[in-house]
């Protein structure tokens, strides 16, 4: 009785620890896939305050929709820069970016700035 007993509390407190950790709000620039098939490929991304993704590109066009609006810096190699502007509740086309060209970005405001994002796997 008493081993069924520890494995029973062994396992809510498993599942406990779980739901916490699940609550707990990342603090840190993340990517969540949520659905892929051989058309698209869309995951959630939650860019945080402050933190710079590193230099990258993106092979294919894709819709970005804002969930939690925001302005994001994105920086050229060559140091240049613009901004890209995502309002709650809309939807952007964007072109796959072009062979030769890298760029990080950055949320340079105090709040998170969440969006979908669905990558077209063809052209």
């Amino acid at each position: 009785m008493k081993k069924v007993l520890s494995i029973v509390i062994g396992a809510c407190l498993s599942a406990q620890l779980a739901w916490s950790s699940e609550s707990i709000p990342l603090q840190k620039t993340h990517r969540v896939p949520q659905f892929e098939n051989e058309q698209v490929k869309v995951w959630k991304t939650v860019i945080m305050p402050n933190q710079p993704l590193q230099m990258h590109r993106h092979d294919r066009a894709r819709v970005v929709v804002g969930l939690k609006g925001g302005t994001l810096r994105k920086i050229q190699e060559d140091g240049s820069g613009s901004d890209l502007v995502f309002e709650t509740g809309k939807a952007y086309f964007l072109e796959a970016d072009p062979l030769d060209e890298l760029h990080g970005d950055i949320n340079e405001s105090n709040e998170p700035i969440e969006v979908t994002v669905i990558e077209f796997k063809s052209n």
